[in-house]
């Protein structure tokens, strides 16, 4: 066998597994080219969240424009046993946090008496005086409560392995909270690039903004108000070095075997020329 035949095939082999497996940080998600044109800063605030399909709605409904209510606040405990069973149904239903309700694919939930109400696209406000003006023709002076259930944000702090999807519970959850719910950013996140994700509601496509909380002039962006199905990615810091010793090793184990045993058939080849000779 021709040594530089070995020669040049040893290389092109070592060449193409370098190529073909070394993926140096491969974990890193939503990278942007240089000079990317980041979003502009949204403002602290954001607009108001809206409702949307497979969002579970829990409404609190009393008449009386909320008399009721304000009747258990003050501690009027004997309406529990009023003489209205309707009274009765209505406590129950606020002692054990109101009924839910589902919006479907089509964007309507299943509402009592009113049956399929179009409620996507809604905020919170806007459905509660919607369903009031709905049950006006059927209860004198309706007065609605209306509280998402299941409103989330994804949040990547800064490592694999370590996002998770966080509840909304307050619809003025703000970014530094949600990173607090998720643990805090990793050891390896980097504080000056998180990237906050977010769907345009007018144009319906995703938006990304740049935040930089490494200073205290980030406060400000720190208040940002987290909206529904919102990504939170702290970007990860590159662990280059690390990351390369473990792509290559497997690479470096194949070729050190593959050139011992290439030399040991090249040895066994010469002893055998040698011995015909």
């Amino acid at each position: 066998m021709n040594p530089a035949f070995m020669r040049h095939f040893l290389f092109w082999l070592v060449v193409s597994f370098f190529l073909g497996s070394c993926t140096v940080n491969k974990d890193l998600l939503f990278k942007t080219p240089v000079g990317y044109e980041y979003a502009r800063q949204p403002d602290s605030l954001g607009p108001s969240a809206r409702l949307s399909p497979n969002n579970f709605i829990t409404m609190n409904f009393f008449t009386g424009n909320g008399y009721m209510l304000v009747e258990m606040g003050i501690g009027g405990g004997s309406m529990l046993g009023g003489p209205s069973q309707g009274g009765q149904q209505q406590m129950m239903m606020m002692r054990g946090g109101g009924m839910q309700y589902l919006i479907d694919r089509d964007g309507t939930a299943k509402m009592p008496v009113l049956g399929r109400v179009k409620l996507e696209g809604l905020s919170i406000r806007e459905a509660e005086l919607y369903l009031e003006s709905l049950y006006s023709q059927y209860y004198n002076e309706p007065y609605i409560m209306l509280n998402v259930q299941n409103n989330r944000a994804i949040v990547s702090p800064g490592a694999g392995g370590t996002a998770q999807v966080i509840p909304l519970m307050n619809n003025n959850t703000t970014l530094m909270e949600a990173l607090a719910m998720a643990g805090g950013i990793n050891d390896r996140g980097v504080a000056s690039k998180i990237k906050l994700i977010r769907q345009n509601e007018e144009t319906k496509e995703r938006e990304i903004f740049l935040i930089d909380l490494s200073t205290v002039d980030g406060l400000n962006q720190a208040d940002l108000i987290i909206q529904p199905n919102d990504i939170i990615y702290v970007e990860p810091l590159p662990l280059l070095a690390r990351e390369f010793i473990q792509e290559i090793s497997p690479v470096i184990t194949l070729v050190t075997t593959s050139v011992s045993l290439i030399t040991t058939t090249i040895l066994i080849l010469q002893l055998f020329e040698g011995e015909g000779n």
